[in-house]
């Protein structure tokens, strides 16, 4: 019985992840694009995919490297951009936590922006779900987003500069994240982190090395922390 709960559970987990479908293709297709024109051939392209699994922090890492910086700014860089992981974790570990290792390890490379948004929302709606349950979900939201990540990178490697300019591919990379974020905004701490990372961003986007993005992004935790503590003491 537990079984096929378990099933049922990945593919609606599956079901919630496709429509990520629509911005994934075109953000891996540019990912290889961008890839190859920076020097990579196809197999690195996807290595990098595979390794890294973080569309922004591949973007960032590569443009820095193909600008000559040293490799020690552009993996400071992409790990301040992908700071975010580790927010993910504390939240989602209440739920998947209690995991055998090998588990937990597989839903840590799988813990992405899209598996994250989707599955954490939903483990909130239904706290009553087992673990298994729960790691069911989680994976048949990856297995609608992850695959096409490693498929389109390919295709973006191989077509390179015969995709035409006017299907804008990069239009993929805002609509992904609003599709996450705004989900998410449920509460006055959540709105106020976004806002504060949203401002503080675009103060410091001159900073070089991507540092801005850091500062941003520790001090909008610091933000949303506070508001949420002084939301819970006003409440208690």
């Amino acid at each position: 019985m537990q079984a096929v709960s378990d099933r049922s559970q990945f593919f609606q987990g599956m079901k919630a992840g496709a429509p990520f479908i629509l911005v994934i293709v075109p953000f891996g297709l540019l990912f290889g694009v961008v890839a190859t024109e920076a020097g990579l051939n196809v197999f690195e392209a996807l290595a990098f995919s595979v390794v890294v699994i973080a569309g922004a922090a591949q973007f960032t890492a590569l443009q820095l490297l193909s600008d000559n910086l040293p490799a020690a700014i552009a993996l400071i860089s992409a790990l301040a951009v992908n700071l975010r992981m580790a927010m993910y974790s504390a939240s989602i570990t209440p739920h998947l936590g209690h995991m055998p290792l090998w588990k937990r390890a597989f839903a840590a490379y799988l813990l992405v922006d899209q598996t994250y948004a989707t599955s954490v929302l939903e483990f909130e709606k239904n706290p009553d779900r087992t673990p298994s349950q729960k790691f069911a979900y989680f994976v048949g939201t990856a297995s609608s987003v992850v695959p096409l990540w490693y498929a389109s990178t390919i295709a973006g490697a191989l077509l390179g500069s015969s995709i035409p300019d006017g299907l804008a591919l990069d239009f993929a990379v805002p609509i992904t994240f609003l599709a996450i974020i705004a989900p998410a905004l449920r509460t006055l701490a959540h709105i106020a982190a976004a806002f504060t990372s949203i401002v503080l961003a675009l103060v410091f986007m001159g900073l070089p090395y991507n540092l801005g993005l850091l500062i941003a992004a520790i001090t909008a935790m610091a933000v949303g922390a506070e508001v949420e503590r002084r939301m819970t003491a006003k409440a208690a």
